[in-house]
């Protein structure tokens, strides 16, 4: 008998046209013989719809700028007219129920950003009783909140790189006094990063205290906490985490950004960066990134899957936590089931472990 699957896509974050991919892909892949596959989209402006023409309502509407590079949906989806909307008004005036069509038994959210990956959605679904892909309520908001999550990663004791946290009205209220602060404790170049956000949205690299000004202006458009770390000469090594109580790890693998660093453009626009897996770093280091990787997801409380991503310092070999990534990206050019491939679990076997996985948590 096979497993009716509500695959949720789209969101109202700056990664909403990414999820768009990402789902597509996942769509593609689920095996019709397993899994009887119902398309929910939620669109930028909240509306949640339902059935074949889903995604065509939000490819539509997307940005096709932020779109990544290779995106490809199939024909008769984008033909379909077939929706179901409803609207949680923004009040939640609608039940939980009547969000999901009727016979869902396990949710596949490949949504990123927040209102997505940050426990919202999860939390819902726990009220609502259904079974969901990936990390639960605390794991996926702390995942998502980079200042929570380096707190949590500081008392497992991992090695992080120094960082602050900015809060935007502070910035906004007193500028100078708040560029004092963070020249007193990081030297430049830094990374600035609205602290609920990911694929890199909002990020910029700033090399002195005009370009932190530009740096803070950007990532305050984003979210109310910012974060400031220091930048180091490093290359990108990551690796990806499958399991819940026992989890595993998959060879490690590295980025090597089209661009001086591996920003929204050099991830999915340019489709110019390069990947490497495995990672072309010796036994020692390999072992240090699938140690820390297992205690980053165990610090979290994570459950499903996560890709832990790393600095690796080119002038002293140092090895630094960056951060981990609850619901990571689906595409066809993303890290996450790359890693997998290269570790002998091809995609369509991922996802069945995933789905799995969800069932076994719940």
């Amino acid at each position: 008998m096979s497993i009716t699957v509500a695959v949720l896509f789209g969101g109202q974050s700056g990664e909403h046209e990414v999820s768009l991919v990402s789902a597509q892909a996942v769509l593609a892949a689920l095996d019709p013989t397993r899994y009887r596959v119902v398309p929910v989209g939620i669109s930028k402006d909240g509306r949640w719809l339902a059935g074949p023409g889903a995604m065509a309502t939000l490819v539509a509407a997307a940005d096709p700028t932020r779109l990544p590079a290779g995106a490809h949906y199939p024909q008769e989806d984008l033909e379909s007219d077939e929706v179901e909307v409803a609207h949680t008004g923004g009040a939640g005036q609608l039940s939980v129920a009547r969000l999901l069509p009727p016979g869902v038994e396990v949710v596949f959210p490949v949504l990123h950003g927040p209102q997505g990956e940050d426990g919202t959605v999860q939390g819902l679904l726990e009220l609502a009783g259904v079974p969901y892909v990936g990390c639960g309520v605390a794991a996926s908001a702390v995942g998502m909140d980079k200042a929570l999550m380096k707190a949590a990663f500081a008392a497992a004791g991992l090695p992080l790189l120094p960082w602050l946290l900015v809060r935007r009205h502070e910035w906004q209220q007193n500028p100078e006094a708040t560029y004092d602060q963070i020249e007193a404790a990081l030297t430049y170049p830094v990374f600035v990063k609205p602290a609920n956000m990911g694929s890199s949205v909002g990020v910029s690299k700033a090399k002195d205290r005009a370009g932190l000004a530009a740096a803070l202006a950007e990532a305050a458009r984003y979210d109310r906490r910012i974060v400031v770390e220091q930048g180091i000469a490093a290359r990108e090594i990551e690796i990806s985490v499958l399991g819940n109580d026992e989890p595993e790890v998959s060879v490690p693998g590295e980025v090597v950004p089209s661009g001086e660093w591996y920003d929204y453009h050099a991830k999915y626009i340019g489709g110019q960066s390069m990947i490497h897996i495995p990672a072309p770093i010796d036994a020692e280091v390999t072992e240090q990134v699938r140690t820390f990787a297992l205690r980053a997801f165990q610090a979290l409380d994570g459950a499903g899957l996560a890709r832990v991503d790393f600095l690796f310092d080119k002038e002293n070999g140092q090895l630094w936590l960056n951060e981990v990534n609850t619901m990571p990206g689906f595409t066809p050019i993303s890290m996450y089931a790359k890693m997998w491939a290269a570790s002998g679990l091809d995609y369509a076997t991922l996802l069945d472990r995933l789905i799995g996985l969800a069932l076994e948590r719940k």
